[in-house]
């Protein structure tokens, strides 16, 4: 499919432009799935940790929303089009399904350690091909949401910690 561009002055050149779109949209649709992954630990743990857990998980959609937030806004910064929306983040996204059937926090624990730590992997390879591409600009933002899903897999690992 032809990534749609729009009129802008951004001196990159089209086929980086268009390359890099892409490439957003796909860390988009990823960041997405993994945003709602994390609420539906925030709306489901339960046990001695709920609290603690209960709060983390929201920080953790939260921290990812505007994560989502800054990639999408890049991709329509470059003269493309965000594809933001559920059913496309759905298709798109290359994490694995949430287990809907765990309840336990340690579970919890495991499956979104597992997804931010999939997750990052992703966008340190993004990483690289923006600065192939040229783009540092989009490189620094991967960096910058690559240092905070770090930051949050720390978070939510230290809870497995004994």
């Amino acid at each position: 499919m032809k990534t749609q561009l729009n009129q802008t002055k951004n001196d990159l050149p089209e086929p980086t432009r268009r390359m890099v779109i892409n490439l957003l949209n796909q860390n988009l649709a990823d960041a997405l799935d993994l945003q709602l992954q994390a609420k539906q630990a925030h709306w489901n743990v339960k046990g001695a940790s709920f609290f603690s857990l209960h709060e983390l998980f929201d920080k953790v959609a939260d921290e990812l929303d505007g994560f989502a937030d800054e990639i999408a806004e890049r991709a329509v910064a470059l003269g493309g089009v965000a594809q933001g929306t559920v059913r496309v983040a759905a298709k798109n996204s290359r994490l694995s399904e949430y287990p809907l059937d765990i309840s336990a926090g340690s579970n919890h624990v495991e499956a979104l350690s597992n997804a931010l730590s999939v997750f990052g992997k992703y966008v340190r390879a993004a990483i690289d091909s923006a600065t192939k591409a040229g783009d540092a600009d989009t490189a620094d933002l991967f960096t910058e949401v690559s240092r905070g899903i770090d930051k949050l897999l720390w978070f939510v690992e230290a809870h497995a910690q004994r």
